[in-house]
């Protein structure tokens, strides 16, 4: 791609419009044969301007494509990744009870069941799954839609990067402090938990720590070791909360439709979310 200045802010102002309006647009790699997953990042970083901007605050970010499983449904072959909004982002303080969940404008909207990291400190590219445990200060179940502004959810990984990493809205239960169990049991427990996901009282799918890179901390292993080659992106910050991938399948969700996850193997609460207009 012609990599203008002008051209990255024109491609960053059309996605976040696209967005906004809950509309449509083709994907940019139709448009622009050569745009690459660099230009995307380049995109990405005019994105999150726009939305400081207008007063939108990172709270943290979004892994996607962690799950292999779904690599060949979506045609990638990498994990994304993509900041998430004080807009984007609540918590869900009683996980017991259902919680209503407007959709508004999220186009073609899906929903991911994931597990949620929240940090202590900020961690470095040399860490391995133990020693990113210790910069992490909870842990939590979350689900997050993902929208695609592209027509069927047809696109290249690089029209992803560009449009938020997919990212539309999260919700999230409580955290449960790490310090309440050995580490060895946490490092143990998330690799092995499973997370299982019904729609108004209908099992639809069923999925496993190791979907997600081999389990959650490894998935912010990748995560955190891609940002860090991306002069870019934003800095990982203590406070902030990372998602990292879909364990089930993404499926569409729609106004009327009660969507509820459980927790097995991990001392975390599932959510039940009615999805609305």
């Amino acid at each position: 791609m012609d990599a203008t200045t002008d051209r990255l802010d024109l491609v960053a102002s059309r996605v976040l419009a696209a967005a906004d309006a809950g509309a449509r647009t083709p994907p940019l790699t139709d448009e622009f044969e050569d745009f690459t997953i660099d230009d995307a990042h380049e995109v990405s970083a005019r994105v999150a301007e726009l939305r400081a901007a207008r007063g939108e605050s990172p709270v943290g970010w979004k892994i996607g494509f962690t799950n292999r499983t779904i690599w060949d449904e979506y045609g990638v072959r990498a994990p994304i990744w993509g900041p998430m909004y004080d807009t984007t982002v609540a918590a869900v303080h009683d996980p017991s009870r259902p919680f209503a969940w407007p959709l508004g404008k999220l186009v073609q909207p899906r929903v991911e069941p994931e597990i949620l990291f929240r940090l202590r400190a900020a961690p470095t590219p040399d860490m391995d799954e133990s020693a990113l445990l210790d910069v992490v200060d909870g842990v939590a179940h979350g689900f997050e839609i993902v929208q695609s502004i592209y027509p069927g959810w047809l696109f290249r990984a690089a029209d992803t990067v560009a449009a938020f990493a997919l990212h539309g809205a999260c919700r999230h239960g409580p955290f449960t402090p790490v310090d309440g169990l050995p580490r060895e049991t946490w490092l143990e427990l998330l690799t092995r938990f499973e997370i299982s996901l019904s729609r108004n009282g209908e099992d639809i799918d069923r999925g496993q720590a190791a979907n997600v890179l081999g389990g959650p901390l490894s998935a912010l292993k990748h995560f955190v070791s891609g940002l860090e080659s991306d002069p870019r992106g934003r800095r990982l910050k203590p406070g902030d909360i990372v998602t990292t991938g879909t364990v089930t399948r993404a499926f569409p969700v729609a106004p009327g439709e009660r969507w509820t996850s459980r927790i097995d193997g991990l001392p975390v609460s599932g959510l039940t979310a009615d999805f609305q207009a």
